[in-house]
C-alpha cells in the first residue's frame, strides 16, 4: 500500500485529523465530506478533497496532497490541477491547498517559478518531523507519526497508541476503526511480521473486532472444526487426530509467538480462549526445552 493511500483512507475514516493537522477545532469535521474528484482536462484527478457541506462562503475547500517522495513535478502538477479545477468548477468557496511531508528534505520547491506563490496564506506545507508539542501529544497527530516512526520503534508506539485510544475513544466502532488503522500502517511498516504478530500487539479488549483477529484467530478455529468434521467422516478417527495434533501445533505456535512479544499468560489465554494453565504449561515446556 502506497504512503499516500495510508493518508486519504485515515481522513476517509477519521476527517478531524486533517483538522487537527491545521489546529482547526475537531468541529469543523461537520462542515465538511472528504472526497475525491476529476478533473477533465489532461486527465488530472485530486484525490484529497475537503468541500464543504454547509453553504458558508468563509468556509474554504481543501485540496490534500500528501508526498513522502521527491518529486521536481509537484508543484508544477499541483497548481495546473488547482487553476483547471477552479476554471471547471467555479466553487463558491475560497481555496486552500495543503501539502504533507515527512520531512522538508523530501520538498522539491522549485524557487525559480514557485517561490512567491508558496508563501501565500492560502498554502500550507506540512512536515510531520517537524511537529511539536501540543500538536504532536493528540491521538490524531500520533496516528500519522506512526507512518514516519523508525522501524525499530514502531510496534512499541503503536502498542501505546492502542492504550491511548481505548482511554480516549468512548465509541466502540470508532475505536475499531481506529485500531485496524494502526494494524494497516503497522503490516505497511513492517512487512516481516506475520498476522499473528500484528494481531497480538494490540489492545485485547479490541483485539477481537478487529480484521486481524477475525482472520488469524476465528477463522482459523471455524477453519480446524471444519476440517475435523469432514476429515472424520473421510478418513476415520486417526486422521481426524492428526488434524486435532496439527491444530494444537498451531495453537502452541500462537502462544509462544505471543509470549515473546510480551503479552501476559491471562492475555494469551483470553485471545485465544483457552485455560491459562494449558498456556503456562506451554510455555513452561518451550523453556525447558
Amino acid at each position: 500500500m502506497k504512503t499516500d493511500s495510508i493518508f486519504y483512507n485515515i481522513f476517509q475514516e477519521f476527517p478531524f485529523v486533517f483538522f487537527a493537522l491545521l489546529g482547526i477545532p475537531a468541529d469543523a469535521t461537520n462542515q465538511y465530506q472528504f472526497t475525491s474528484q476529476e478533473i477533465k482536462q489532461l486527465a488530472f484527478r485530486l484525490d484529497g478533497l475537503f468541500l464543504p457541506t454547509i453553504t458558508n462562503p468563509q468556509l474554504p475547500f481543501y485540496i490534500v496532497e500528501v508526498q513522502f517522495q521527491p518529486d521536481p513535478n509537484l508543484y508544477y502538477r499541483l497548481f495546473a490541477e488547482l487553476f483547471i479545477y477552479l476554471r471547471q468548477y467555479q466553487p463558491s468557496y475560497p481555496w486552500q491547498l495543503v501539502v504533507i511531508y515527512p520531512n522538508r528534505q523530501t520538498e522539491r520547491e522549485n524557487s525559480l517559478h514557485f517561490q512567491p506563490i508558496l508563501q501565500l496564506p492560502n498554502i500550507t506545507r506540512i512536515y510531520l518531523n517537524e511537529l511539536t508539542p501540543p500538536e504532536i501529544d493528540s491521538l490524531p497527530i500520533k496516528l500519522l507519526q506512526l507512518i514516519i516512526e523508525p522501524e525499530s520503534t514502531a510496534s512499541d508506539f503503536a502498542r501505546d497508541l492502542a492504550r491511548q485510544a481505548q482511554t480516549e475513544i468512548a465509541n466502540s466502532n470508532v475505536r475499531k476503526s481506529f485500531v485496524n488503522l494502526l494494524e494497516t500502517i503497522i503490516v505497511y511498516k513492517l512487512p516481516q511480521k506475520n498476522r499473528e504478530e500484528v494481531a497480538a500487539m494490540f489492545n485485547l479488549s479490541d483485539l477481537k473486532q478487529t480484521r486481524f483477529y477475525q482472520d488469524v484467530f476465528s477463522e482459523g478455529k471455524a477453519e480446524g472444526k471444519a476440517e475435523g468434521k469432514a476429515e472424520g467422516k473421510a478418513e476415520g478417527k486417526a486422521e481426524t487426530a492428526k488434524i486435532q495434533a496439527e491444530a494444537k501445533q498451531r495453537e502452541k505456535t500462537a502462544i509462544l509467538r505471543m509470549a515473546n512479544l510480551g503479552l501476559t499468560t491471562e492475555q494469551i489465554a483470553t485471545v485465544l480462549d483457552i485455560p491459562g494453565a494449558e498456556v503456562a504449561a506451554t510455555i513452561a515446556q518451550a523453556e525447558q526445552n
